[in-house]
Formats: C-alpha cells, structure tokens, sequence
C-alpha cells in the first residue's frame, strides 16, 4: 500500500559474504528521525625540510560509517508495551554480542528506504531516561555506529578496477583529454605523451568519441621510452 510505514530492518548473518539464511534480525521500534553518514580519507602528508607547504598524498578510504540514535518505550503509549530492558538486550544480541558459531558478532545488513549498507555495529551506547518504581526502565536511548563491512573480494576488485598494474581498454567519449585519461589510470597526467605513443597516436591532442585507447601495465609503459 502507498504510503505505508516502512520500519528499518537488521538482519544479522554468520557468513562473511551474506550468504545462506538470515540467521537474527531486529525490526527497530521507531525509525530514526535522522542518522549521519560519515566519509574519512586519509593522507599522508609529505614536507621536505625548510619547505612552506607539504602534498597530502593519500593513504585510504575508512570504510564509511552510519551514525543512528534509536528510541525504545515500554509506556505502551505508542507501541504496544513491552520491557525496554528485555528489547534493548535483543538489540544488542542481535546487532552486538559474540556469536558461539562464528566466534565474532554477526555480520549486519541494515535496510531502510534508500539505505541498504552492509556493516558490523561499531559501538552502542545505551542511556535509560525514564524508570517504574521498581527501577526498571520505561525508555530508552541507544547511540549506534555502524561501520561499512565489504567482503574482500568485492573490495579487492573494486579498488583494482582502475589499477595501474593493469590493461585498461577504454573507448573515448566526447571531451576527454589524453592527459585526463592517464591521471585516471596512472595518477600522473605527465604520462599522455606515453600512452600516446603506446597507441600510436598522430595527434593526441584530439580524441574522436568511439576511438578506443589501451593503457598498459604502468611498467610495460615504462618499458617503452618516448621517442622525439
């Protein structure tokens, strides 16, 4: 139906890379009214002495990380009653908690809208706020990070796709420059006059839309010296 409640969906699994069975799963009490997506690149930065300024030369992509604050009520004034201690523990299990079979927590797919990220919850932070007399607790809070989880075959292939130490086969489309094509593939645009060479290009100030170009392994072009 249109315009149906669509809770965010945990689903924890015990292989690496997703496959079989959903083995746990947790559907949230509320959705969060917000949540934050965090991007962190690192570099390196290079200063050789008595210089004024230093490249940043770049390191690696942290995995990105999702930021959520979660709401659990046992009133029964919204939801049906329920213990919040008992739901913020099955949380937890579900989301947090070494598993016996894998030896590690569970591997999470988190499902929301637009969202959908595999990840393993990164930290859990759990503020009770309101109490029955007893002393048990009638709400809740839980500050949750989830942080990006890529198998490695996937993340191998998709940090290798433009590697230099590999042949690319590309076909020009309209306004790319040999210089930009070869900061692409090689991380040096210095390198047009090689690959042009390599292509056996007449002119490679002008690429036609369709053309296609191969860039080689970066030491297979350094095996082939420009000649003036």
């Amino acid at each position: 139906m249109s315009g149906e409640l669509k809770k965010m969906i945990i689903e924890a699994y015990r292989e690496e890379d997703y496959s079989g069975s959903v083995a746990e799963s947790f559907e949230v009490m509320f959705n969060p009214n917000t949540y934050t997506q965090k991007y962190d690149i690192k570099y390196e930065a290079r200063q050789g002495q008595g210089d004024t300024g230093s490249p940043q030369v770049f390191g690696n992509i942290e995995p990105q990380e999702y930021s959520f604050e979660f709401l659990f009520d046992g009133t029964g004034a919204a939801v049906v009653e329920q213990d919040v201690h008992t739901t913020v523990e099955r949380f937890l299990t579900v989301t947090g908690k070494h598993d016996g079979d894998i030896h590690r927590p569970l591997y999470l797919k988190l499902s929301w809208g637009a969202l959908i990220s595999k990840c393993v919850l990164k930290s859990a932070e759990v503020t009770y706020t309101l109490f029955k007399s007893d002393g048990y607790p009638l709400r809740a809070k839980v500050k949750a990070v989830f942080a990006e989880n890529i198998e490695d075959t996937l993340r191998v292939a998709e940090e290798r796709k433009n590697s230099p130490d590999l042949t690319h086969v590309y076909s020009v489309v309209q306004g790319d420059h040999l210089s930009l094509l070869a900061h692409k593939y090689y991380g040096d645009a210095s390198r047009y006059l090689q690959v042009a060479q390599y292509n056996n290009l007449n002119n490679y100030r002008v690429l036609k839309p369709g053309q296609i170009l191969a860039f080689p392994p970066i030491k297979e072009l350094d095996e082939s010296p420009v000649t003036v």
